[in-house]
Parts: structure tokens; C-alpha cells; sequence
């Protein structure tokens, strides 16, 4: 059988929300909740609370003359039991959190 879950969304507003125990992952668009829960619990071993699924339709775009298409997409917004992180999204905070304090060492050098 094939994954469900397809990738993280590593993203401003997808960081930003794990802190609130919600990290959002894209997901096959056969996806559904339970589908979508399930995996997660597998491969993250963390206890799921909710799940809220988005679809995106793809916007209409044009080349010259010729029109096209993006795919779809469909999004899945993962609540956590608090407490409890997944590895991919707080390794992302971690590097946002090291260059900020590094600018501000280079700030505090130069004065």
C-alpha cells in the first residue's frame, strides 16, 4: 500500500503552529482522516487528537497562448497530545531559533 502522508509542510505558518501541538503534513488525495491519523500515529509514534483535511484546487496558468493547470493538493492539519513533538518540525524551529541569535551576537560584536 502506498503513503498517505506524502510530506511535511515546513512553512512560516506551519512552524508557527507547532507550537500549539498542530503540524500540518500533504497528504494523497485519496486521503482521509482516519487514513491520515493512523499513518502519523506509525510513523511519528505520538497519540493523535484531531485531524482537519483542506483541499486546494490548483490554479488556472497561462504560457503565451496555452493554459494549464496545477495539480490539486489536500492538506492535513494534525493535532498532538501535548507533551509529545514530531522530530521534522521542531529541528526547523531550532535552526530559525540559532540564526536569530547569531545576528544578534554579530549586532552586540559591532557595537
Amino acid at each position: 500500500m502506498k503513503s498517505v502522508v506524502l510530506a511535511p509542510i515546513i512553512t512560516e505558518k506551519g512552524v508557527s503552529l507547532s507550537s500549539n501541538n498542530v503540524y500540518a503534513f500533504l497528504v494523497s488525495p485519496s486521503a482521509n482522516k482516519h487514513l491520515v491519523s493512523c499513518e502519523i500515529k506509525q510513523i511519528f509514534k505520538v497519540d493523535v487528537v484531531s485531524v482537519n483535511i483542506i483541499n486546494i484546487p490548483g490554479k488556472i496558468k497561462r504560457s503565451g497562448k496555452k493554459f494549464g493547470k496545477r495539480s490539486d493538493i489536500k492538506k492535513a492539519y494534525v493535532r498532538i497530545k501535548s507533551g509529545q513533538k514530531i522530530a521534522v518540525f521542531e529541528s526547523e524551529e531550532e535552526k530559525k531559533d540559532k540564526k536569530v541569535k547569531s545576528k544578534d551576537n554579530k549586532d552586540k560584536k559591532a557595537e
